[in-house]
């Protein structure tokens, strides 16, 4: 046994420990001792004992000394002649001077007492313990040792015995580097279970008075100290806090513990099961320190309520929700609404509402969130926080700062980030930002100056620039203003914490700058396509190869929050939100030169025959009882152009405004200010048609009331796939008896669609807010014109399509066609546009009718194949024929009931009959109902950017495909120009492109 004494002094700034054997510095314990025992081994030294001379009286009477206790003197210089004693006293060879200098005496003896006996002198020697002495050289162990040499032999000896190297004395301890199983990072093996102790134990949580979640009492019945709380609670002591709801009742006849994490009921309910009935999660001991509220709930009054109603911050049927939400709290004896003043930043409020519905939301009777609680959406929930906060807080609802943030809401990136401000002496409105009027002088230069061409450079959307490649100081270009030609100031710091967004990751590090023009204000940034890089917000960069990435994951029908989430787990990196990139996407197309010319190659720019459908699932949430009524001079026309720019605008703007700030081209559905588009060379002008509001309150013409059946039909088989109950609460919501079977209510449905709000109402139900969109398309499936509809779909939406074309279309087929037919031909009864026989492949004789039932009418139109020689006045450029006929598709023309109907179908035309495809429209819907899931909870603007852009790549893939087949066709004799160019009617350049080689 030994005793190891700790060192604390200035040696080390720890505790640690000194080997005695060699000059190493051990901070731990066990590494000390396993040091010790190695050290050990490999020290060979000898701590010899010095002696001194004795006198001359006593040196004969002294006995011989032990060879163990004879010891070299420290330095050899001379050796006397030695004397009888001397002589007689064996000595022990000489050892080298380093180890002589090394090995200092351990005990002196005294020159006036007696030199103990060789037995006692050899037990009172050591000073360490035995274990720690180092063993005896084998020449102090030989029993005749030799005698002492002269002095050039012993000099001689002396140089002549090597010194043993350092690395006998000292050995470097090789590491073992091990790999942890839990998060695979490489560490030391000694160190492995400590670092699973840390980092990979389950750390159990105890709940103290200095250490529980942060809670607060909402609700307390009665006297008793525990009856019914309903509490605040922080989710989480290492994540994210997030509120929860936790209630617990210890009194009464219905005693109730629950907290409403799936979590906690999970372990609770095993708890049960293996007998540990006290069981409580970690948010239900957090309550034995929950101080208990003795504060008075708010009252909400209606004259709060009555004063935003007229301050239109939402309308008397929500105000009547709201009072009536009010009275079933007053019911239930518990307050409206709570406001939690515990955890949670201050620029964030915290309501919690009461909702007596018990759901996946509301499990306890209140409510953080609820499914309806969604961006730009309003809902009863949101109404009674407003009203909670319009009386306690109500500086949040001024709108004369509405532009200006508060100090609480300002971000943490913007405190740290530089705000390019004019410099002094300039004007004051240089700031950047700038306000709204300058907003619109950027945006108007950034669409004019700053689009990225429609094919970009290979080299640019390949990934295969690298990073230096790239520069960090983003600064505009311009140096001259483009409208004053006036001197552009000195670039000024906009941020200098930029990020990047490639496909690997996020780069940081990156400074963007702006300019400003003294004499006329306007604002440059750096927007370059050339470098690569397209700037969003001068915050968010995003490479275009990324963003040539995305475009092609919405093409397989991949949103871009799917197509972010696969990088980050891919490259196991955190990217920024995905809402932001999908803006950043948006911001990318919008400033891309696309022409959205809307046409096939190979039926030109007026194609003779369309198909025409309505896809029902592509909806956007619009208020649609919200929207403005039409002004008293609206004629039915909008300026298409003006209308996509400003939803351009609106896009291109979302990059340059701060958190907070309105957008001010933000474009709003209605009436008079939505159009359709249509191809720049298939329309007749920027001016085009939309008269949906004649769909509100415009009393139909007894023709068209006789051909509405069709439409209510076409509701009614959707009314059919509904569930029971949904056609029962819409029966009450039209105020119809709702007690009978499915097919009862159907069919009081069925009369009561025969009224306009009836049948809107219905529509909603069944197919969402907005109509759908329409669409015009050739039968190769390629997109002429599209129509977002604001209200139930009707003939009045292709009507204002084809009217707005250059050239009507020979052969339309739709799904409702004599309907189509009498509503186009009613809104131009001088010319009518489908003719003759209204629309109808032959008069409707009784033996055209019973030929055409028995299927042995024919009527050619040989024209659809080759043009008339003579053409016809106002005849189509393809066909030269003026005749108009609107068809049946193949689906749909047997669900009519109209005998006359069966002159409207497509086998009666031998040039149409098995060549062309109907059913083209009911695949694109097909394939673009897989973009419902995200595309549908946009807002509308963002809704009909994205859906006009998608069908745009959407066209220009199938034209591509043609192209390439049609490359195919020639023989070797023939050869094909290339790019393949358009005429005014788009066919016969296309065929003339096709030329023998000279």
């Amino acid at each position: 046994d030994f005793i190891i004494i700790k060192c604390g002094l200035n040696c080390r700034p720890t505790p640690h420990f000194h080997c005695c054997y060699c000059n190493s510095i051990v901070i731990r314990r066990d590494g000390f001792i396993k040091h010790l025992k190695t050290c050990r081994s490999m020290t060979s030294r000898q701590r010899p004992l010095p002696t001194a001379e004795p006198p001359p009286s006593l040196a004969s009477a002294a006995p011989p000394p032990s060879p163990a206790l004879t010891a070299p003197p420290l330095l050899v210089s001379a050796v006397p002649p030695p004397s009888p004693a001397s002589t007689a006293a064996p000595a022990s060879p000489v050892p080298p001077p380093s180890q002589a200098s090394a090995a200092p005496p351990l005990f002196t003896p005294s020159v006036a007492s007696p030199v103990p006996p060789p037995s006692q002198a050899s037990a009172a020697l050591p000073l360490l313990p035995a274990s720690l002495v180092p063993p005896l050289s084998p020449a102090s162990t030989a029993a005749q040792p030799s005698p002492v040499p002269p002095p050039s032999q012993a000099s001689e000896a002396a140089s002549t015995v090597p010194t043993p190297p350092a690395s006998q004395r000292l050995r470097a301890r090789q590491q073992v580097r091990v790999t942890c199983t839990h998060c695979g990072i490489s560490i030391n093996q000694r160190n492995l279970q400590v670092h699973i102790n840390r980092k990979h134990r389950q750390r159990v949580i105890e709940i103290t008075p200095k250490r529980h979640h942060h809670d607060q009492c909402m609700i307390t019945l009665g006297n008793k100290a525990l009856l019914i709380l309903n509490l605040y609670l922080l989710k989480s002591f290492f994540k994210p806090c997030s509120p929860i709801h936790v209630q617990k009742q210890t009194w009464g006849a219905s005693q109730k513990i629950i907290c409403e994490l799936d979590e906690c009921n999970a372990n609770a309910e095993f708890a049960v099961r293996s007998g540990i009935v006290p069981y409580e999660c970690i948010h239900l001991r957090s309550l034995l320190f929950c101080p208990r509220s003795d504060t008075t709930p708010i009252i909400l009054e209606v004259e709060v309520l009555s004063e935003m109603v007229a301050s239109r911050l939402f309308g008397e049927a929500r105000k009547q929700s709201c009072l009536n939400q009010q009275k079933a709290a007053t019911d239930a004896g518990v307050p409206l609404s709570v406001e939690v003043t515990v955890g949670g930043p201050a620029s964030k409020k915290l309501i919690s509402i009461y909702e007596p519905k018990v759901s996946y939301h509301s499990r306890l009777g209140r409510s953080w969130h609820c499914p309806c609680a969604k961006a730009r959406q309003s809902c009863l929930h949101k109404a009674i926080a407003k009203w909670h906060l319009f009386k306690t807080d109500r500086q949040l609802f001024m709108t004369a700062e509405s532009d200006v943030r508060p100090d609480s809401a300002v971000s943490h990136q913007d405190t740290q980030e530089s705000v390019c401000k004019a410099k002094p002496g300039e004007d004051a409105g240089q700031a950047y930002p700038p306000d709204d009027a300058g907003l619109r002088r950027m945006v108007h230069y950034l669409m004019q100056k700053k689009g990225l061409p429609a094919q970009l450079p290979q080299h640019l959307v390949t990934g295969s620039r690298s990073l230096q490649d790239l520069p960090r100081q983003l600064m505009p270009k311009e140096t001259s203003c483009v409208e004053c030609a006036g001197h552009l100031s000195e670039p000024m710091l906009i941020t200098a914490n930029a990020k990047l967004v490639t496909y690997t990751g996020v780069v940081d590090g990156f400074s963007t700058y702006c300019r400003a023009c003294p004499d006329c204000g306007l604002m440059y940034r750096y927007q370059e396509w050339s470098d690569g890089i397209h700037n969003f917000n001068d915050h968010i960069l995003i490479t275009l190869h990324l963003c040539i990435i995305l475009r092609t994951s919405l093409q397989t029908h991949h949103s871009v929050s799917r197509a972010i989430e696969v990088l980050e787990q891919t490259e196991n990196k955190t990217f920024p939100k995905k809402a932001t990139i999908l803006h950043a996407y948006m911001h990318f197309e919008a400033l891309t030169s696309h022409n959205y010319s809307y046409i096939c190659f190979k039926c030109g720019y007026h194609p003779p025959v369309v198909v025409m459908d309505l896809h029902r699932k592509g909806v956007f949430n619009m208020p649609v009882s919200e929207m403005e009524a039409v002004p008293a001079h609206f004629d039915g026309t909008v300026d298409i152009r003006r209308f996509w720019d400003s939803v351009t605008s609106e896009i291109i703007c979302s990059g340059l405004l701060t958190s907070g700030r309105k957008n001010p081209f933000v474009v709003v559905p209605s009436y008079n200010y939505w159009a359709p588009w249509i191809g720049p060379k298939t329309r007749k002008g920027d001016t085009v048609l939309n008269t949906e509001h004649e769909k509100c309150h415009a009393p139909r013409q007894a023709t068209e009331m006789a051909d509405l059946q069709m439409t209510e039909e076409r509701l009614q088989d959707a009314l059919i796939n509904l569930r029971v109950d949904m056609v029962r609460k819409l029966c009450k919501q039209c105020g119809l008896d709702s007690k009978g079977s499915k097919m009862d209510l159907i069919l009081r449905l069925r009369e009561e669609m025969k009224n306009r709000s009836s049948y809107d109402k219905i529509f909603e139900k069944v197919w969402g807010a907005s109509g759908g969109w329409a669409v015009v398309m050739c039968p190769c499936g390629v997109v002429y014109s599209i129509k977002f509809n604001l209200r139930a779909e009707s003939p009045r939406d292709y009507a204002d399509m084809l009217l707005s074309w250059k050239h009507f279309p020979n052969i339309a087929i739709y799904d409702f066609a004599r309907g189509l037919a009498t509503h186009t031909n009613l809104r131009e009864p001088e010319n009518l546009p489908f003719s003759p026989h209204e629309g109808r492949l032959a008069e409707a004789t009784a033996d055209n009718l019973q030929l055409a039932a028995e299927g042995r009418l024919k009527v050619s139109l040989p024209w659809l194949k080759t043009k008339k020689t003579e053409t016809d006045a106002n005849g189509h450029p393809i066909t030269g024929s003026s005749d108009h006929y609107t068809l049946y598709d193949v689906f749909h023309e047997r669900n009519t009931k109209d005998a006359k109907d069966a002159l409207r179908r497509i086998a009666l035309v031998p040039e149409l009959a098995g060549w062309v495809n109907s059913q083209c429209a009911e695949q694109l819907f097909s394939d673009m109902r897989k973009n419902n899931y995200f595309l549908n909870t946009l807002t509308p603007s963002e809704h009909i950017f994205m859906m006009r852009n998608i069908l745009h790549h959407y066209n220009t893939k199938c034209n591509n495909k043609t192209k390439t087949s049609i490359q195919k066709v020639p023989s070797k004799t023939l050869k094909i120009s290339s790019p393949v160019a358009l005429p005014s009617n788009g066919l016969q350049k296309s065929i003339s492109s096709i030329t023998e080689p000279s």
